[in-house]
């Protein structure tokens, strides 16, 4: 060590020295985890939609727009919605937060991203609720 090396442990001692004053661990976590169960999700319910339409008679619109209008096809709908927006936004949260380093920036992106994520879900929700709330007519 040097004369001009301070005697801390961010520059010598243990490895928790080293990263001690860097920021709590458990910061990212609920993130993390909310990516995972948005993941889950998607992946079920998107194995539900694609089994359920195997099994149609035939893909027409009035065949598609029907099974849309079915209860169960249209909250699976709703949800996949949420989930894959939901999804999407935290991923490009994380994206924003580690390249873009001004904050003025950071936050002008972030708040296009909330409300291009809100009207996306809304927008998806309004269409499947049209949809399932005129029973399937045109």
């Amino acid at each position: 060590m040097t004369k001009d090396t301070p005697n801390t442990f961010a520059t010598r001692g243990t490895p928790i020295g080293r990263v001690r004053g860097l920021g709590s661990a458990r910061a990212g976590a609920h993130e993390w985890l909310v990516m995972r169960y948005t993941s889950a999700a998607s992946l079920v319910l998107g194995l539900f939609l694609v089994f359920s339409l195997a099994f149609l008679d035939d893909y027409s619109f009035a065949t598609m727009r029907a099974w849309a209008a079915q209860p169960l096809a249209a909250v699976a709908l709703a949800l996949i919605v949420i989930t894959l927006f939901w999804h999407s936004r935290l991923g490009v949260a994380e994206l924003i937060g580690d390249y873009v380093h001004e904050e003025g920036n950071k936050f002008g992106a972030m708040l296009a991203l909330t409300l291009a994520t809100f009207a996306g879900i809304a927008f998806g929700l309004f269409c499947i609720a049209k949809i399932a709330f005129s029973g399937g007519a045109a």
